[in-house]
């Protein structure tokens, strides 16, 4: 109401050691940069992943793996890091993958964009991220349809199609 007033809490921070970056398929083919942490306790919840959006945000932090990192819980919720707390001299920089990491194939950017994706048209982790999406609560509601069967699922080569789910059979 017009009347009330939220009152937000400042976020928790924590440090931690940025130990690996690894990287996933989105479901729109997008391959956004995932740090892998030292598990540290934040805000109620233990953190071991947060995601570094795209490359673009790893070069203004100029992050680097082993680097110790700020990191904060973005309204409380998800985490996200803050700054570089303490450079390595010896880390490793992080750079874009020139393959796929679920199908092999070629990655590029396209010209002014900030992502990366798989230029494959057949990869499949777009589509068992559609699939999920799909079958997920906020969505259809397909209960049992979860990333463990949509993996197994479209690996048999029985989804090649959010449309197939309507004619999986008990079989």
């Amino acid at each position: 109401p017009r009347w009330g007033i939220a009152f937000k809490y400042p976020a928790q921070q924590a440090t931690s050691v940025v130990k690996d970056v690894e990287f996933s398929v989105g479901r729109t083919g997008t391959i956004p940069p995932v740090a892998k942490l030292e598990p540290v306790f934040c805000g109620g919840v233990t953190i071991s992943n947060v995601t570094l959006h795209n490359f673009e945000e790893i070069g203004r932090l100029g992050l680097r793996v082993g680097d110790r990192v700020l990191i904060e819980r973005a309204g409380e919720v998800i985490p996200k890091v803050i700054k570089v707390v303490e450079r390595m001299k010896n880390g490793a920089a992080i750079v874009p993958p020139s393959k796929c990491p679920d199908c092999g194939g070629p990655v590029t950017q396209e010209e002014g964009m900030v992502a990366y994706r798989c230029d494959n048209v057949s990869c499949p982790a777009p589509l068992r991220r559609t699939l999920e999406h799909f079958a997920s609560r906020s969505a259809m509601d397909i209960g049992g349809l979860g990333d463990v069967a949509v993996d197994q699922l479209v690996r048999k080569e029985l989804l090649k199609d959010v449309s197939d789910i309507y004619g999986l059979t008990k079989e």
